[in-house]
Order: C-alpha cells, then sequence, then structure tokens
C-alpha cells in the first residue's frame, strides 16, 4: 500500500512540465518543455547542449543489515519517443487530417520502472547494477472512416543506459546510504535533440526497506542530528513516503518536497503544467475553442484525455476544486463539528493544502458580516500606553526579520493611516514616512508600508517636522 502511494505523488513528478497549457503542438511554450530530473548523456552538459548526466543522494537507515534484510530500489523515468507521420506515399508530413481526426509527428515519451533488490549484507560493499533499455520502432497504419489507407504514424525511440550505485558506511550507530544514478550512453551526442534522445528524463528513486528503517532527514531524532548534517544530496532529495509515520519507503526526488507528500483528494487527475492549481488550469482549458481542443487531442494522448476530462466534469466536481479552509482550532474540544469541517476543498497536486486559519467565533471572517467589525481608518492599537491610529505619529525600529529595506527605515518618523487585523489575530499598521516626498501619493494610491505595533514608537501628538531632528537620540 505504501508503494502504490509514493507512486501516485512520483507521477505527478514523473509528468510535471511534460505538457504545459494550452496542451497544442502549436504553442510556442510547447516547443521546448522542461522537466526536473534529466539525466544527460555525459559530454551533453559541457558542450552547452544538456544537463548533467547524474544524480546522488544520501538518506540514514537504522536498525542491522544482514542476509534477512533488503533493499528494494525502483528507479522510475521517461524515455523520449518521436512520433512521425507519413502520407500515402511514405513521405514525412507534419500533420494527416482525415475528416475530424487529426494526427501530428510530435513528441511523446513511454514511462518506466526498472526494480531490483539488494540484501543488507551486499550493501556493505559497493553495488554496481546496470539499466539497458532497448530502441525500438513502432508502426500504425492510419485509415480513414472507410477502411482507406490515410498514411502511417511511425513511433521511435533511442537505446538509453545508465548504472545506479549504492553502498552504506556506519555514522554514528545508523547506516549512511549513498545512492547515485548516472547516464552512461556511448558515443558522441550531435546536438540537443539527440542528447535529449538519449536521456533519462523526470528520474527519481523508490526504494524500500525491509528490515531496517528510514530516518527522517527533515525531523530527525537528536541522536541522528549530526548523521543527517553529513548527507549530501545532488539534484535528488529524499524524503520519508507512505503513510504519515511509515518509515518503510523513501523517495529520492528531483524536487524538494516534505516527507510524506500526497496528492489532494480533491484533484481529478493530472494536468502535468508545472506549479498546475487544478480550478485555473481546468478553466483555462473550457476556453478554448473547438478547433484548439481538436489540435491538443491530436498533439497528445494524455493531453486527449485532459481536454475530455475537463469538458465532462460535473458542476459538483468543479466546485470541489474551488477551495478550502483548515483550521488549526479543530483538534480543540472546544471548537463546533461545524466549524471544525468546513466544506469548501480544493485540488492541487503534489503538496498537501495549506492551512487556513479563520476566526472561530460567531462570525466566520469569509462572511461579508464580519467586515462591520473591521474599521482600520477609526480603530486604534495601543503601544506602550498610548492609542495609536490614522494620523497618529511613531518612530520605526524595524526587528521582525526585517529585510534590507525595512533597515533603511530605522529611526524614521512616519504617520500612520491605518490599523489593521489579519485572520490569524494579528495587527499590522499601515504608515507613510513623513519625510518622503511621495508620501501624500502614496497615501492616495494606498501604498503603505507595514509594521507590527512592537516596532513602534509613539511619538507625542504635539511633535512635528520641525523639532523632529532636536528629538532624535
Amino acid at each position: 500500500m505504501n508503494l502504490d502511494l509514493g507512486r501516485a505523488v512520483a507521477d505527478a513528478v514523473l509528468y510535471e512540465g511534460y505538457l504545459l497549457y494550452p496542451y497544442r503542438a502549436s504553442s510556442s511554450k510547447n516547443q521546448a518543455r522542461w522537466q526536473f530530473g534529466v539525466l544527460s548523456p555525459p559530454d551533453a552538459e559541457a558542450a552547452g547542449i544538456g544537463e548533467s548526466s547524474s544524480m546522488a543522494m544520501q538518506c540514514l537507515l537504522s536498525g542491522g543489515l544482514g542476509d534477512r534484510t533488503s533493499l528494494v530500489l525502483h528507479l522510475r523515468f521517461l524515455q523520449l519517443q518521436r512520433r512521425q507521420v507519413l502520407d500515402t506515399a511514405g513521405e514525412p508530413v507534419a500533420r494527416v487530417v482525415v475528416g475530424d481526426t487529426t494526427w501530428l509527428s510530435w513528441d511523446e515519451a513511454v514511462d518506466h520502472e526498472v526494480s531490483f533488490t539488494v540484501s543488507g549484507r551486499d550493501l556493505t560493499n559497493r553495488v554496481a547494477h546496470p539499466v539497458e533499455i532497448a530502441a525500438g520502432e513502432d508502426v500504425e497504419a492510419l485509415v480513414d472512416d472507410d477502411g482507406a489507407p490515410a498514411g502511417t504514424m511511425v513511433r521511435r525511440r533511442r537505446h538509453i543506459r545508465a548504472e545506479v550505485r549504492l553502498g552504506v558506511e556506519d555514522v554514528g550507530g545508523l547506516h549512511r546510504l549513498s545512492v547515485e544514478v548516472e547516464n552512461r550512453h556511448v558515443g558522441p551526442t550531435i546536438d540537443k535533440d539527440d542528447a535529449i534522445a538519449h536521456s533519462f528524463i523526470g528520474t527519481h528513486l523508490l526504494i524500500e526497506a525491509h528490515g531496517p528503517t528510514f530516518v527522517s532527514l527533515l525531523e530527525p531524532p537528536d541522536a541522528a542530528t549530526g548523521a543527517v548534517a553529513g548527507c549530501v544530496q545532488r539534484r535528488c532529495w529524499p524524503v520519508l513516503g507512505g503513510a504519515p509515520g511509515d518509515t518503510d519507503l523513501l523517495l529520492g526526488l528531483p524536487i524538494i518536497l516534505y516527507d510524506y507528500p500526497e496528492i489532494a483528494e480533491q484533484s481529478t487527475g493530472a494536468l502535468f503544467d508545472s506549479t498546475e492549481i487544478d480550478e485555473i488550469l481546468t478553466l483555462r482549458v473550457l476556453t478554448m475553442t473547438d478547433e484548439e481542443k481538436a489540435e491538443a487531442r491530436a498533439t497528445d494522448p494524455r493531453a486527449r484525455e485532459i481536454i475530455d476530462r475537463c469538458e465532462e466534469m460535473s458542476p459538483e466536481s468543479m466546485q470541489q476544486l474551488h477551495g478550502i479552509l483548515r483550521d488549526p482550532g479543530a483538534l480543540d474540544p472546544m471548537v463546533s463539528p461545524s466549524m471544525a469541517e468546513p466544506d469548501w476543498p480544493m485540488a492541487t497536486d503534489v503538496r498537501d493544502l495549506d492551512a487556513a486559519t479563520f476566526d472561530t467565533g460567531d462570525t466566520p471572517w469569509w462572511d461579508p458580516a464580519a467586515d462591520e467589525a473591521v474599521r482600520p481608518e477609526s480603530d486604534v492599537v495601543v503601544i506602550d500606553g498610548v492609542s495609536v491610529g490614522k494620523g497618529s505619529l511613531v518612530r520605526v525600529h524595524p526587528n521582525r526579520r526585517a529585510d534590507a529595506q525595512d533597515i533603511f527605515f530605522a529611526d524614521q518618523v512616519a504617520r500612520v493611516t491605518a490599523v489593521l487585523s489579519d485572520v490569524d489575530g494579528g495587527t499590522h499598521v499601515a504608515l507613510v514616512l513623513v519625510d518622503d516626498p511621495a508620501a501624500d501619493m502614496h497615501e492616495w494610491y494606498g501604498r503603505y508600508f507595514y509594521f507590527a505595533p512592537d516596532e513602534l514608537e509613539p511619538l507625542p501628538i504635539e511633535f512635528t517636522h520641525h523639532d523632529k531632528e532636536e528629538s532624535r537620540p
């Protein structure tokens, strides 16, 4: 079961960036795809026509290693497949159109998973496992509605090869596992097209532990912090996978995630667009013209699935994508069930939904009626016993992880324009600098600087620009 959970997340990573909205071959964005985890041929990076040929990670194992323990490695990746359309004379063409059906020449991908087992005892020595994926060619006859020949579709794949190397060393009572995956293509690489044809794309690892257990690198026990600090990652980041709390599955991914990443249950299916947001992309797909949808369907089988799924989505399913509120007070027995179980879900891939904090009082913050209790222009906040509100003068003392711009404001005098409250119960004071020549314009536009009350020093009401310099310490 944990392996299935891990594969679900890994699939989203595998195809992340594979298709970019609007999913059409003629879209300029799709002329140069960008994906994570590309292992190019060894000479491609130096020639400027590809990426690094390898990726490596280190993680920690707890428990003994012996003949009765083992690790199962699943190396997963995409292999480029070039799709060429030929006309009835056998000549390469960009497309063949018969009635409502279009076949395009385009690049696809074939997914692979290569698995092998290494015993715990073998891990004490360095282990190397070769990976070979043969070249291939598939030919499909294209026919019209009457069955007459309309052309030919030829799909070609180049030979790719790699090597997976792994071994362990003892560190402070734990075992540090090192895993490296390297593209071992033999022969010169001609150009970028040749490089990507011999590359491993979206490369990542799923590792099952039978006997020992994995140690979290993000939240390690105190005794393991030193060993964790010594782990080195290169283009691959290890996190715990599967059900939360389990320690028998590790995901080695080409992007940085948290332990136990999961797919939002509201997501109806992958959209393959980097940093995808399901609702926005679904709505944008529905705005495509019939001609654009037809081209997208002809571009790639996965694009066809996306278009069909979006068109068939029910209003209820669409509403599920809209938004979710999670109350951090839901575990508090004093919070009512109606507040603990909000009913506005939202879907997004490969990330748990961010918690949104909200007021658990009688009027929730998203209710328009809540606005009646907030009046930024007349609200005040008490600082050092002084009520500060719109029109008050304060001196700025940045202290909350201040950035460079905040530091420029240190000891400057400012005029308060509003006192605001956020949904977490925090207070923010909006202000403009008295010495800023554009202060009036900023105030007219509503372009303020925001500071916390403990970063401000109230000044007496009789304080003026004239005596400001004299009053400086």
